[in-house]
């Protein structure tokens, strides 16, 4: 993890990139991540936990609508979430994520595991979904690292 969070640091110092995240499940992992090096205050500006759907409403301004209609963990909160975090920290990139840590709470439709990660900049708005197994801790420790691999492989492009 240690060589992607250097190339990670290298990548947005280099492209002169900044960045903001906007974590749930997460619980602020990715944020500590992105700001272990040195440097990191350069790119990135906003960091924020919005664990409960009342903080994604009034926080980040996530509309009702879309938690009420699709849940709070679904792609469309994931992709708000990282779009009102980069727009309210007027950033290059923003990042949302949400998910279902465990141990309950799991719905069939959308089991223990199940995590959206969003990635929104000005040329490119991706989420993806991803299912992860293990504990509670190994849950958010996996979603915080593939959301480490997404924001590489966007940096890159």
């Amino acid at each position: 993890m240690n060589r992607l969070l250097n190339q990670i640091h290298t990548l947005l110092l280099k492209n002169k990139k900044t960045i903001a995240i906007a974590e749930s499940c997460t619980g602020g992992l990715l944020s500590n991540l992105l700001t272990k090096l040195s440097g990191s205050s350069r790119y990135f500006m906003l960091g924020v936990v919005a664990y409960s759907n009342n903080a994604k409403k009034k926080v980040l301004k996530v509309p009702s609508s879309l938690i009420t209609t699709r849940g709070a963990v679904s792609k469309a909160v994931a992709s708000s979430m990282a779009g009102r975090i980069r727009k309210v920290a007027h950033t290059d990139i923003g990042m949302g994520i949400t998910g279902i840590a465990g141990p309950s709470a799991g719905l069939p439709q959308k089991p223990v595991g199940t995590v959206f990660i969003a990635l929104d900049s000005k040329k490119k708005k991706i989420c993806q979904k991803f299912h992860f197994k293990g504990t509670r801790l190994c849950i958010r420790k996996k979603a915080a690292l593939k959301s480490l691999e997404l924001l590489k492989e966007v940096i890159i492009k």
